[in-house]
Formats: C-alpha cells, structure tokens, sequence
C-alpha cells in the first residue's frame, strides 16, 4: 500500500462515488435521503452515539456515513456549522423511513444540534426554529428586501414556514 503525500485530482477527492458507476442505484427505485445534522462539541458523543442506536434499532441501515469536526460557527444568519460534529448517514426510501427521520430529528434537538436545511427533506418546521437562532434576524432581512412582497420562495421554505 502506497503512503504518504500526493496530488490528488479534485474530481477524485470531492466526489469519489462517482467512480462508481450508478452507484444510485444501491438504494432503489424509491431512491434515498440523506440525513445530516450537526451537535454541539459538549454533546457530540452522546449525541451521535444515540442517533447510530435509532438508526440501528430501525432496522434501515446506511451505505454511507460521514463523521467530521467543525471549528466555530460562521456569522451567517441561516449557516449550519458550530462547534462540534456533524453526522451524514444515507437511508433508502421504505416504509418506516419517515418515522425514522422523526426519532433522528428529536436526538439531534433533544442534544442541542441542528439539521442540514440543503439536504432536509422531512424536519418539521418548529426544530428548525429551534435549531437556527438566528432565523428571526434572517426573516427580518428578508422581509425588509422584498418590501413585503415575497419574490424568492422555494418548496423548503413553503414545507418550513420560512
């Protein structure tokens, strides 16, 4: 086996399912989601060992599950990153996957965390209010530039009441 430092191209490093032809394919018809949040550093490993168990007890396993560690939050008003880790686990579309998404939605806000809005497809609104503290200071900025005339909505923020 080959160690050390080399040149990577970033197709490879970004993207490396793609060498995998269809790789798609593995969940089914029904296709999948992927489920990612973020917990506090302080509650990470209770938190992420609490959301591996749900995922385990229902019986739907992931093909593929991404641990990384963030530094400090970013001064955006709706950005996802704080402290801590975030956990990325993908599930095919079955019965019981809805109900799987509500266990890991109540672990990551019963820890503190917050839910990766760019790849939600099932939270309920009010953890995403509780998840994002600065969505009152972001409604207000958008409210004030569509002067109270919505221009730019999307399927998320109708589903999220934003």
């Amino acid at each position: 086996m080959r160690t050390g430092a080399r040149p990577v191209h970033f197709d490879r490093f970004f993207f490396p399912l793609d060498r995998i032809e269809a790789w798609n394919r593995l969940y089914g018809r029904r296709g999948f989601v992927q489920y990612q949040c973020v917990l506090p550093k302080g509650e990470s490993a209770a938190g992420v060992a609490a959301l591996l168990e749900c995922a385990a007890a229902s019986g739907q396993g992931s093909f593929l599950a991404v641990l990384k560690l963030f530094g400090p939050a970013g001064d955006g008003l709706m950005s996802f990153p704080m402290e801590g880790y975030t956990l990325a686990l993908d599930f095919p579309v079955r019965s019981g996957t809805a109900t799987l998404l509500d266990g890991l939605d109540e672990i990551t806000h019963r820890h503190g965390g917050r839910v990766y809005l760019a790849k939600d497809a099932h939270c309920a609104p009010e953890r995403v209010r509780e998840g994002y503290p600065r969505l009152g200071a972001f409604e207000a900025v958008r409210a004030e530039a569509a002067g109270g005339h919505p221009r730019f909505v999307s399927e998320l923020s109708r589903r999220l009441a934003l």
